[in-house]
C-alpha cells in the first residue's frame, strides 16, 4: 500500500492521543523498537528467529541482548562476555521496565568510555533521592517512595546492584546487576531512572496507578516517526564517525613482509 494510500499520512492524518506520564519508572514497558532499534542503527547484529524473542549481538560479539516475555518473571537479559580488561557481567531487567530506562543503559552500549570515573550516586543525589542512614545496604529512594537503586552485598561477600519501581497497587519491576557490571553502565541506568523528564504512551497503555501523573497530548503519526528517525539517524552519524576515526587511525605494526615472487598461503 502507497503511503499516499494510507489514511494515518499525509495532510489528511489525524491526530492520536498520547499522555506523558510522570514518574517514567512507573510508565509501563513501552515500544520495544525504542531499544532495538537504536543498537540495529548503531551496528548490532539482529539474530531475532522468525516468531522468537528478540536477540542482538554487539559488533564484537563480546554483548548479547535479548527479551523474552514468555517466560517467568521475562524481560531484559544482557551478558557480557570475558574479555582482556573486563571480567564477564550480566544484567536482567523486568519486562514493566521503562524502555527509555533500559535505553539509558544499553545506548552506553553503543559509545566510548568517558575519561571521567563513573558515580553511579550522582545523578539520583542530582534529583534529591535520599539515602536512609540506617540502611542494611547502601540504598538510594526516590522523593516519592517508589523506586530505588541498592548495592546489596551478602555475608558471604557475594554483590549485586538491585532496582525496581512499586506502587501503591503491586505494579513495577525489578532489575539485578552483577558486581562485575561495568560502572559507567550503571551510572547510565541510574541517570535514566533518575531523570525528571516523563515519558509518552499511547491511549490504552497507561498502568492503572494512583502514583503517576499524567498529561494528555495529541500527536500526530508523523511526529511519531520523525521522533523515532532522529534517534536512528544520530545512532547511525556516531556509528560512522567512531568508524571513519578508527579506520583513518595510522598503523602501528608493520604489515608482515612479502618474499617477491614467493607463493602466498591463503588461510
Amino acid at each position: 500500500m502507497k503511503r499516499a494510500q494510507w489514511q494515518g499520512w499525509g495532510p489528511g492524518e489525524q491526530a492520536e492521543q498520547h499522555y506523558l506520564v510522570e514518574p517514567r519508572h512507573l510508565a509501563g514497558g513501552g515500544d520495544l523498537r525504542h531499544v532495538s532499534e537504536f543498537l540495529r542503527a548503531s551496528g548490532w547484529r539482529d539474530k531475532t528467529k522468525s516468531g522468537g524473542l528478540l536477540f542482538l549481538e554487539s559488533p564484537d560479539r563480546t554483548i548479547r541482548l535479548a527479551y523474552d516475555p514468555s517466560v517467568l518473571p521475562g524481560g531484559w537479559t544482557i551478558h557480557g562476555a570475558a574479555t582482556a580488561h573486563q571480567d564477564a557481567w550480566w544484567v536482567n531487567l523486568g519486562r514493566q521496565t521503562p524502555v527509555e530506562i533500559v535505553a539509558g543503559l544499553t545506548d552506553a552500549l553503543t559509545r566510548p568510555l568517558s575519561a571521567h570515573a563513573p558515580n553511579v550516586w550522582a545523578p539520583l543525589q542530582e534529583q534529591r533521592w535520599r539515602t536512609p542512614p540506617a540502611a542494611q545496604h547502601v540504598t538510594a529512594i526516590s522523593p516519592d517512595g517508589t523506586a530505588w537503586l541498592q548495592f546489596h552485598q551478602d555475608p558471604g561477600g557475594q554483590a549485586m546492584w538491585w532496582s525496581g519501581a512499586r506502587d501503591q497497587q503491586g505494579n513495577g519491576w525489578t532489575a539485578s546487576f552483577s558486581a562485575t557490571t561495568p560502572m559507567h553502565l550503571v551510572q547510565s541506568f541510574s541517570a535514566a531512572l533518575a531523570s525528571d523528564e516523563p515519558v509518552m504512551r499511547p491511549r490504552g497503555r497507561v498502568p492503572h496507578s494512583g502514583q503517576i501523573r499524567t498529561t494528555s497530548v495529541s500527536v500526530l503519526p508523523s511526529q511519531l516517526s520523525a521522533w523515532q528517525q532522529a534517534r536512528i539517524t544520530a545512532a547511525r552519524a556516531a556509528t560512522w564517525a567512531r568508524n571513519s576515526v578508527k579506520n583513518s587511525r595510522p598503523r602501528t605494526t608493520a604489515r608482515p613482509h612479502a618474499h617477491t615472487g614467493g607463493a602466498r598461503t591463503h588461510r
